[in-house]
């Protein structure tokens, strides 16, 4: 997104009321929570499946951590 539509919608939400915004940040911090209440259960699901599949990453917490950050750096 360019920062042109970022300044049009800083405009938009500033012309709000106090009480509009705030009802748009409330929201807006709804909204994210429940996509990564989302993003968690399909996580959840996956690893469960993995579990059963017998595919998934076993290990230590530091093993787990390691793998991780080796995955980052490629």
């Amino acid at each position: 997104m360019s920062i042109a539509f970022f300044q049009d919608l800083i405009e938009s939400v500033e012309s709000l009321s106090i009480e509009d915004q705030d009802y748009l940040f409330e929201l807006i911090r709804k909204r994210r929570i429940e996509k990564r209440r989302e993003e968690m259960a399909k996580n959840g699901e996956e690893t469960l499946k993995s579990l059963a599949m017998g595919t998934a990453k076993k290990g230590s917490a530091e093993e787990i951590m390691a793998y991780l950050l080796e995955d980052e750096e490629e």
